[in-house]
């Protein structure tokens, strides 16, 4: 059977920045834009051009930085609103307007305060103006989820005569269950006669949990544009996850269903939009999530041990993620230990091994997870090799506005002071930069984040840090109510893991 293709749609750069406190600048979209280029996603949606000058603007200039993916601008059933996005697009090399209103009762009544007649005139006219300035044009009928069937079938048969080429059938509430959406869709396909010449689209909301079931139900019943965004972040409780709709297809193959991502750059991207739009990805997030590929219970880490399909879908490197990790914690079994002494340079006979395991059970019961040099003291490594004692001895920061930040470090290793000064982009950076100096090890910073424990000014913040040298990834922790302190001794913590 041949394979269809499914059309990957990103609104990270829309809808995704519509959480509060993720808006981006220019430069930090056009850097998203040109990973999502490197991903293979078919059309990125720049943002909607008559809501500021900004979004006018960030769509411009990614028209002009990207080649390959089609630029999507969107618009409300103005005309105003569809010109400046036409304006917007004038330098894509492939431009598509998406434009459109609700269908639903309660947008009709209550939030258009019109009538159905008068609403099915006015998407026309829409898409037809649309249509004026460029071919491809894609209407969505907001709030399709909680439409009637039969009136949002009438809509979408007269904007595909007007001309439209994607016709989106958003679950912009995130209300509608699986088997709902899939039999919309399929409802769709069946009843509206020149569906054949347009593209349906999904654009499923995560209110519920369930934008990614939903995504799947459309693409099962007909669907071949998926509307999404990395990690999942949008409105509210967010969007379908590219990273989740991707990798269902790639493992779930039996559908017959393929994308043009390349998936090894998935983590990649995910963590920079992370990053840039200072939004931490949980833990526990599919696919993506810092313990998506992570093993603790020792029932699991001797079968991932002894053949990794055994409890993973997926090998972690088909999403650009070194290895699995094998956390070792109180839940812990013997395989788990032997595999991670011995990638130590440990081996022990059986009889050895069972009584540092128990050993170990100690520790682990006082400890959330015994990291490599607890390891070294339970395996009886040399006192020398066991306390390196890299500590954080003295740390003073010149930072404030019209300065640039500067930092000296004085780092206790191997029982020697060392002392480093260095200039950064903040405080943090200049103390690291500072450490980076004396231990002379090339790491990149994968993850930092700080959290609250307690309130108010003199606040306890958390912080971890994530380091990866040689391909492998170290995690480093610290508490205080100095926050640069805290970010300087988690870094040393990771780093003791490297020297």
């Amino acid at each position: 059977m041949a394979k269809d293709r499914v059309f990957i749609f990103d609104t990270t750069l829309r809808d995704g920045e519509q959480v509060p406190g993720c808006q981006l600048n220019t430069i930090e979209k056009i850097e998203v834009a040109k990973a999502l280029e490197e991903l293979g996603v078919d059309i990125i949606e720049a943002g909607f051009p008559i809501s500021s000058p900004g979004d006018f603007n960030s769509v411009v200039e990614i028209s002009k930085a990207v080649t390959e993916p089609v630029i999507c601008a969107l618009t409300r059933a103005v005309k105003k609103d569809i010109e400046v996005a036409a304006e917007s697009l004038k330098f894509a090399k492939r431009g598509r307007i998406h434009t459109g209103i609700g269908t639903s009762y309660y947008h009709i009544y209550h939030k258009l305060n019109s009538n159905p007649e008068e609403i099915l005139k006015r998407a026309v006219e829409a898409v037809s103006y649309a249509k004026s300035f460029v071919e491809d044009v894609e209407f969505y009928a907001e709030d399709a989820g909680r439409s009637d069937n039969k009136y949002l079938a009438q809509v979408i048969e007269a904007v595909i005569a007007a001309g439209a080429t994607v016709v989106n059938i958003p679950d912009t509430t995130g209300y509608t269950l699986p088997d709902e959406y899939g039999k919309k869709i399929r409802y769709l396909a069946d009843q509206v006669s020149n569906i054949d010449r347009a593209v349906i689209s999904t654009h499923c909301h995560n209110d519920l949990g369930m934008a990614t079931a939903n995504t799947m139900s459309g693409l099962i019943n007909g669907a071949r544009q998926v509307e999404v965004t990395v990690n999942g972040i949008g409105e509210r409780a967010g969007n379908t996850s590219l990273e989740e709709i991707t990798m269902i297809l790639k493992s779930r193959k039996h559908l017959n269903l393929i994308t043009q991502i390349n998936p090894r750059k998935i983590y990649r991207t995910s963590r920079l939009v992370s990053t840039l739009m200072r939004m931490p990805v949980q833990p526990n997030k599919a696919i993506v999530g810092r313990n998506a590929f992570a093993h603790s219970s020792g029932i699991h880490q001797d079968g991932v041990l002894k053949r990794r399909e055994n409890y993973e879908i997926i090998n972690p490197r088909t999403v650009g993620i070194h290895e699995s990790s094998i956390l070792l914690t109180a839940r812990s079994g013997r395989a788990a230990l032997k595999h991670r002494l011995e990638k130590l340079g440990y081996t022990f006979s059986k009889k050895a091994l069972d009584s540092i395991y128990e050993e170990f059970l100690k520790l682990a019961d006082s400890k959330k997870e015994i990291v490599d040099e607890d390891l070294k003291m339970l395996a009886g490594a040399s006192t020398r090799d066991i306390q390196r004692n890299l500590h954080l001895n003295k740390l003073q920061v010149v930072c404030g506005k019209g300065t640039t930040p500067v930092a000296t470090v004085s780092l206790l290793w191997d029982g020697e002071c060392h002392t480093s000064t260095a200039e950064g982009n903040g405080p943090v950076d200049a103390a690291i930069n500072a450490a980076k100096d004396i231990l002379k090890k090339k790491v990149r910073i994968e993850e930092f984040l700080i959290q609250a424990i307690t309130r108010g000014s003199d606040d306890l913040g958390k912080v971890h840090m994530q380091l990866e040298h040689k391909n492998v990834v170290y995690y480093g922790f610290s508490a205080s109510t100095d926050i640069i302190t805290a970010s300087v001794e988690a870094f040393i913590d990771a780093m003791s893991q490297v020297v």
